[in-house]
């Protein structure tokens, strides 16, 4: 199997400088929520009891025990330093950091087979690597066999060197204890010691876990957590099992294994965690907490599923990593244990979540997975995730056109006013902006309509002059055989106004349309008013690449970024300022908007602001996606009931794209292979594989990130196939350009210019 990893500045999105660690202030935004959670799955008898432990920027921010950690022979609080049988969580927390010790060594290659470290391993030829081993793709059983039974470290060992695989390595993802089993006998061979007492040596002796390890003594065995009850003889019930490991294999390897064995508390997970999201805490290189933390592989699912993603060790994202909840994004990573225990941690936000729990005591239960998933939604939410990042709904934010309104638009009394809208010029109550300033007595005298028509539904080019069929005003197209306001349709006016709502796109046309109708205005010597709108994706996000200065056009018209972060009246102000002769500019500016608000905080009624933008997450996601849809051979979802949330072409492999893009660890979006049929626009009537986004966390979420990974993607999978020079107008950059031709870094071209743009923009912006 081809493996196309990350390359070191993709990886390096994960790798940031973290402050000191500290304590953070006790109260959680989501303790109430997490209480009732936990307390709801102990009274549903899901669990006895659990230890919750929550680590946030270098702290702790939440520490507590719920319920009970025994419930036979008699009932016993739990409490925070309760002790507990972490089951596989062994596999991440001994076996992968006894691993990546071996790889910062030298001693180990994860590429080399396994018979280079045990050499009897099926009689010595095998295709099977350790990556295969650590990423659960080697073809192996899922576990031992446990009948008859059988005694002893060396015979496990022996048997799962000898235990035949069922298929061959890499077709297919099966979780497998014999993989880390095999994996901690290379441990043992490497490091000449047995697993326990090396993994203690190099990971918790240093970092101070002295209550983690195999073999719990007899002095911590009042503070564990019991397991499952042992039946006794003729099928009896027996003693409860405590201090013993509860996986069957691991007891019959004498407890030390490197799939299962290991005991902990919370607070030494969390010691652990935090060494994680410090990158090795100098007991590991950085590089390799990222390799091993990031997907080493990839496999494609049937739709609708999202492939299995595996680092060496951790989930990423697979049928086991419901633990990460609904908001958490790819890029984070963790695992679970069989006994009930958890650890997720989230490197963007620098959070993790030990959730202990057993709840196999005093009998097996169904699987914990929406506790889990419940427990890490509260928490993303509650360090910054999904709509509890906005802003509230104000219902309180007033269009320039409602702040007229209100006033009853005095500022055009006596004026004969020509009017450039199309079908987003509503007030608040949803009504055309035409019809209730004529009500209110302006002269309206002319309109004119951009890109898509007065209506908004055109979807061609070539759109002619039209008559308004309630007003019965002529309606003079912007986007025909003109692009400008021509002086015939400007004569007898006494003020041109500009009332359109954007999307805070460099190539959405309204904004060109804008610009030289301001120009043509600036001739004519007539006022220009722009009622101002909110930029529905914030007015906070700047994102490269610039469009160069000697490559203006319709589609970007003033060198601007990406996206920019500004309303139509800041972008008016920043274009008159360049502008000779300048124009009477005059903004009627929002009241109660603020930079960080998204549309949908706004409390104005949602317009399509074109055929294809149909809600926020396509606008979102627009900048990105659309930046290479000039090329004719390629699909971004229109004539689809998903424009811009997919892209797709008769020559992509969807499993493969999906596999290799995941690997990019793009935060804020999730993705998964599609196939999909345009009804028009290019490949009309015909089926083809693709990928489609899902927008998990909009405040991390980079469009140009995701853009400029789209397109390293595709050249790197299918050279020459996407024409970049067919979009230059789009993407704006040729400096960019040419990294993505020769596979070069495109994200350092896509910040060239910006601190400029920052600094100028800086003096033409309104809103706070």
């Amino acid at each position: 199997m081809k493996r196309l990893l990350p390359s070191a500045f993709w990886c390096a999105l994960l790798c940031c400088q973290y402050a000191s660690a500290q304590v953070l202030e006790p109260a959680f935004p989501g303790a109430v929520d997490l209480d009732s959670a936990i307390n709801q799955a102990i009274q549903e008898d899901k669990i006895p009891g659990a230890v919750l432990l929550i680590g946030h920027n270098g702290g702790i921010v939440y520490r507590k025990a719920y319920g009970y950690r025994a419930l036979l022979p008699s009932k016993e609080p739990m409490t925070p330093d309760t002790v507990f049988d972490i089951a596989s969580l062994t596999k991440i927390v001994a076996t992968t950091s006894a691993m990546m010790k071996l790889v910062d060594d030298g001693r180990v290659n994860v590429d080399a087979p396994v018979t280079a470290y045990l050499p009897e391993f099926q009689g010595g030829s095998s295709p099977i690597t350790v990556r295969d081993l650590m990423t659960h793709v080697s073809g192996l059983r899922p576990d031992l066999d446990l009948d008859p039974p059988w005694s002893g470290y060396e015979t496990g060992i022996l048997k799962a060197l000898i235990d035949k695989p069922t298929g061959p390595p890499e077709i297919k993802f099966v979780y497998s204890d014999i993989n880390f089993i095999l994996a901690g006998e290379i441990v043992h061979r490497l490091s000449g010691l047995s697993e326990n007492e090396y993994v203690k040596k190099i990971l918790l002796d240093p970092l101070g876990m002295s209550e983690t390890g195999y073999l719990p003594s007899q002095a911590v065995l009042p503070r564990i957590a019991p397991t499952e009850m042992q039946l006794g003889q003729n099928g009896k019930q027996g003693v409860i099992r405590r201090g013993v490991v509860h996986d069957p294999t691991a007891r019959f390897m004498g407890g030390v294994a490197g799939h299962a064995g290991v005991f902990s508390t919370a607070d030494d997970l969390g010691k652990f965690c935090q060494m994680i999201l410090d990158g090795g805490d100098g007991l590991f290189r950085p590089a390799t907490i990222r390799k091993f933390s990031t997907p080493q592989f990839t496999l494609p699912q049937p739709p609708p599923a999202q492939p299995v993603m595996r680092g060496l060790g951790w989930d990423i994202q697979s049928p086991y990593s419901g633990v990460r909840g609904d908001l958490f994004p790819l890029g984070s990573f963790g695992h679970t244990g069989f006994t009930g225990t958890s650890i997720w941690i989230d490197p963007f936000t620098r959070t993790y979540i030990v959730l202990l729990t057993n709840s196999v005591h005093p009998h097996q239960r169904k699987a914990i997975t929406p506790l889990r998933g419940r427990v890490s939604t509260i928490v993303a939410a509650s360090v910054g995730y999904g709509e509890s990042r906005s802003r509230p709904v104000t219902h309180s934010v007033r269009t320039g056109l409602d702040v007229l309104e209100q006033d009853g638009f005095k500022v055009f009394r006596g004026k004969r006013v020509g009017l450039i809208t199309n079908q987003t010029g509503l007030d608040r109550q949803g009504r055309r902006n035409v019809d209730i300033m004529r009500s209110a007595g302006v002269k309206v005298v002319a309109l004119f309509s951009p890109e898509h028509g007065l209506a908004g539904v055109e979807d061609r080019p070539g759109l002619g002059d039209s008559i308004d069929k309630v007003t019965g005003i002529k309606v003079w197209s912007l986007y025909g055989k003109t692009l400008r306001p021509q002086p015939d349709a400007l004569r007898g006016l006494d003020a041109l106004v500009f009332d359109i709502q954007d999307v805070g796109v460099r190539f959405y046309t309204y904004e060109s349309t804008m610009h030289y109708a301001m120009e043509e205005a600036a001739k004519a010597g007539l006022p220009f008013f722009v009622l101002d709108r909110p930029n529905p994706i914030t007015g906070n996000h700047v994102e490269g690449p610039m469009l160069d200065d000697d490559k203006l056009s319709f589609t970007g018209s003033f060198p601007l970024p990406l996206r920019h972060g500004m309303t139509m009246g800041e972008l008016a102000r920043l274009m008159n300022d360049g502008m000779r002769p300048h124009a009477d500019l005059r903004v009627i500016e929002m009241a109660g908007w603020h930079r960080s608000d998204w549309f949908d905080s706004t409390g104005l009624p949602w317009v399509n602001p074109s055929p294809n933008i149909r809600n926020l997450d396509e606008a979102l996601l627009y900048p990105g996606i659309a930046m290479l849809e000039h090329s004719n051979n390629y699909s971004v979802g229109r004539g689809t009931d998903a424009p811009f949330e997919q892209i797709g072409a008769t020559w992509i492999n969807g499993f493969d794209f999906a596999r290799v893009l995941s690997g990019l660890i793009v935060p804020g979006v999730r993705l998964y292979p599609v196939q999909f049929t345009p009804t028009a626009s290019n490949f009309k009537g015909v089926s083809i594989s693709g990928v489609r986004f899902v927008v998990t966390d909009r405040e991390i979420f980079s469009s140009a990130q995701l853009g400029l990974a789209v397109a390293a993607t595709l050249e790197s999978l299918y050279p020459k196939r996407i024409a970049f020079e067919q979009s230059r107008d789009l993407i704006g950059s040729v400096g960019v350009m040419g990294a993505l031709a020769t596979g070069e870094d495109p994200t350092r071209p896509a910040q060239t210019g910006l601190e400029e743009f920052l600094e100028q923009r800086q003096k033409f912006l309104i809103y706070p």
